[in-house]
């Protein structure tokens, strides 16, 4: 067996890609020759309430530098955040009523990029009378992911018509929502060697809030780290030849983070050759990418991939795996 370096062109690997790239060509500008700011990627909504909406988004890391983030519903701009947030409660909305939000985001001098999809969510029908609030959550466990990021899991509560949603808070701030069926989560972003305190409530269709879950404590690994936790994991990768060329076929599960993975990067033999962003919605469960290497055989090379989370950072890095063209 011999291993010699690629000789992949950038350009050849960007053009093998099956999905909307990125591989380094020109952002978008204005007719001034402004770069603006890409569309938000990630963006989710789901009810929180029967008169709330929760969305969240992706934070942008790449220049132009993001100042602040807009929120629509519909076609009416309904809030602002500061360009360093990636998520909002939209409330005063219409009981058993679909609504559409869409985000984008301004630069520094103010310049708007274009709009996200278009994501839908529908409030539930409201409940008369309705004053109880459900019990609290059931014991919340907890455990830092390296420096960066915590995981968490509660027991589900109780209410007479229903858990809409569960929000989360980090001391008194109230930091993410997670739908009414779900009892864990992923909280990214986070700073390493800190101490943080988690609480949980239970929210129901009338709004009306359960008292707070036990205090989860736990402190982030200092400094840097390798990402495990936030790591693409089940990651395969095999060739194949089709038209005189080879292929490295992969495969992989996406970690599980605090919103939705749209980006990943793909390393051959120890550098980036190409970003795969998907221009949809991606996938559950497992992800699959090809990407043509040159038409050699017995050539082998050492393959590895991570994710763009949610925060705008970068994840751990999957296992890396060796293959050789020609063989299986």
């Amino acid at each position: 067996m011999r291993r010699v370096p690629p000789a992949v062109p950038r350009a050849l690997v960007c053009g093998a890609l099956l999905v909307l790239t990125s591989c380094g060509w020109g952002a978008r500008t204005s007719g001034q020759g402004e770069r603006l700011p890409a569309a938000p990627l990630g963006v989710t909504a789901a009810a929180g309430s029967a008169t709330s909406v929760h969305v969240m988004w992706n934070l942008a890391t790449e220049d132009p530098r993001v100042t602040r983030y807009e929120v629509y519903r519909g076609t009416t701009k309904v809030k602002e955040v500061p360009g360093s947030e990636h998520m909002v409660d939209i409330t005063r909305l219409e009981p058993s009523t679909a609504y559409v939000f869409t985000v984008r985001a301004r630069n520094a001098a103010g310049t708007p990029g274009p709009l996200s999809k278009r994501v839908r969510a529908t409030t539930p029908a409201a409940v008369a009378a309705d004053r109880t609030p459900p019990t609290r959550p059931g014991t919340p466990h907890g455990k830092a992911v390296g420096s960066r990021a915590a995981q968490l899991s509660w027991a589900k509560s109780v209410d007479g018509r229903g858990v809409v949603s569960y929000d989360i808070y980090q001391g008194a701030s109230k930091i993410h929502s997670v739908g009414g069926a779900q009892t864990a989560t992923v909280v990214t972003g986070l700073r390493p060697g800190t101490a943080y305190a988690f609480t949980v409530r239970a929210r129901d269709a009338a709004d009306n809030v359960s008292p707070a879950s036990d205090t989860v404590r736990l402190t982030t690994a200092p400094g840097s780290d390798d990402g495990r936790g936030t790591a693409p994991t089940g990651f395969r990768a095999t060739t194949h030849r089709s038209d005189g060329a080879y292929s490295i076929d992969l495969a992989w599960i996406a970690p599980e983070v605090d919103g939705v993975i749209t980006e990943y990067q793909i390393h051959l033999d120890g550098r980036p050759v190409t970003s795969l962003v998907w221009g949809g919605s991606p996938p559950h469960g497992t992800s699959t990418y090809s990407f043509y290497v040159g038409r050699e055989a017995d050539v082998t090379h050492r393959v590895r991939i991570r994710a763009k989370l949610p925060d705008g950072t970068w994840g751990g890095f999957s296992a890396e795996r060796s293959v050789t063209t020609g063989r299986r």
